[in-house]
């Protein structure tokens, strides 16, 4: 890799001995510029690796020109020049330059046309700051209607026809010099990402700015839930990536984020933390299983109600309904459908937050927790087929019994 390093020395001035002049001609009425450039070379070893070849160039400002060619410059490097007894001014330019590669001559010169000005220090557009990305669960549904209507002037009209979610924006976005237009990082703009099953994703949101964001979507929420989900992510602008985007540890990296870009991630991130929620559920009723299980195993007894069955009979499939139905888990992003670009972000992140792997986990749970129900209804169905023939017999039992009650009733009568 070549790298230039260009500085600028301060200006000086240049004083030639006046001895050096004494028998010169006067100056002229004219004044001319002129430009001076050497190469001072320095004596190395020719074993040195990293070869070094520094450039001087001079250039004046307005010195008077003589036609004297006898006087010469007390400056060594100046050897082929003859400047007059005036005072000269001169600005001196240093580049030096380096490179790991190839091996340069010593002696060789090292051109600096192509070297900017060393007044400008170089920015790394690297230097942006991140944009913190939080999702959050809190409810299993928002009422996004009366949610848009009290935040009317923050909210910004969807661009496609997908109509589970909307969109909130807070601030204004800081003025950038890329033809990519503002930029999210380092403002004080956020957004705002509002699901109707019940999630919430922010970007560049401040901490302590958090709950006050989840406030006002709560007064439109219903199911709260006692323990609100968490997850946090990354996102990194870089104007000069060689791609649209790039992905990391926590992170993806992308030329430009726009709202766009916030509907493709926010709605991963949605359906991400979503069915984490979910998952933990099915968990809940698999634990729950599993005791009923050893419990049989240990006693050979069934205690369980068919009242609380049924119950996890409902939950099980509301559980895989909402993540069919309401998260919309398979039903790709209009936006991603639309641009290529969105869509390679949509299908880098559900692969990230394993997506499809998570659900076949959630769908083999249920599997196995439809198998237990189905046992168990079985056993309870067999119950209440043994109390039904119990409940049979004895009525037949009972009505034999009042049968012969009758019969020697009868008998007893007619005896008499």
């Amino acid at each position: 890799m070549r790298r230039a390093i260009d500085a600028h020395l301060k200006t000086m001035r240049l004083f030639p001995p006046l001895s050096s002049f004494s028998s010169s001609p006067p100056p002229s009425s004219s004044t001319s510029l002129f430009s001076v450039r050497t190469f001072l070379t320095l004596a190395q070893p020719r074993s040195v690796s990293n070869s070094v070849s520094k450039t001087l160039i001079f250039h004046s400002i307005a010195t008077p020109s003589y036609s004297s060619s006898s006087s010469s410059s007390s400056i060594p490097s100046l050897r082929s020049h003859r400047l007059g007894p005036g005072i000269g001014l001169f600005a001196v330019r240093c580049v030096s330059t380096a490179s790991p590669e190839s091996s340069l001559d010593w002696n060789e010169p090292v051109s600096c046309s192509e070297v900017g000005d060393g007044s400008k220090g170089s920015v790394d557009k690297d230097d942006k700051p991140n944009i913190p990305v939080r999702a959050y669960f809190f409810s299993t549904s928002v009422d996004l209607r009366s949610l848009v209507e009290q935040n009317r002037l923050n909210f910004i009209p969807p661009t496609s026809r997908m109509t589970n979610y909307v969109l909130f924006k807070f601030g204004e976005l800081t003025r950038s010099d890329n033809a990519s237009g503002p930029s999210l990082s380092g403002s004080g703009c956020c957004y705002m990402v509002v699901f109707q099953y019940g999630s919430i994703v922010l970007f560049n949101v401040r901490e302590h700015e958090i709950d006050g964001y989840l406030k006002i979507v709560e007064k439109h929420a219903s199911g709260l839930l006692p323990e609100m989900r968490k997850d946090e992510y990354e996102v990194r602008e870089k104007p000069d990536l060689d791609t649209w985007m790039e992905g990391g540890l926590d992170y993806i990296m992308l030329q430009h984020l726009n709202t766009d870009g916030i509907r493709t991630i926010g709605s991963v991130l949605g359906q991400s933390i979503a069915l984490d929620y979910y998952v933990r559920q099915v968990d809940g009723m698999v634990a729950e299983f599993t005791d009923i299980n050893r419990e049989m195993e240990t006693t050979g007894k069934f205690k369980m109600k068919r009242k609380k069955l049924f119950q996890l009979v409902g939950k099980a499939n509301s559980n895989l309904a909402d993540v069919i139905l309401k998260l919309g888990l398979f039903e790709r992003s209009d936006i991603a459908w639309k641009d290529a670009k969105y869509a390679q972000i949509w299908e880098y992140l559900r692969d990230e937050f394993e997506l499809t792997q998570r659900f076949a986990s959630l769908d083999f749970k249920l599997k196995f927790v439809e198998h237990n129900i189905r046992f168990l209804q079985e056993i309870l169905q067999n119950r209440k087929s043994d109390f039904l023939e119990w409940l049979i017999i004895a009525l037949i039992g009972a009505e034999i019994m009042l049968s012969l009650y009758d019969i020697l009733h009868r008998s007893a009568l007619a005896s008499l």
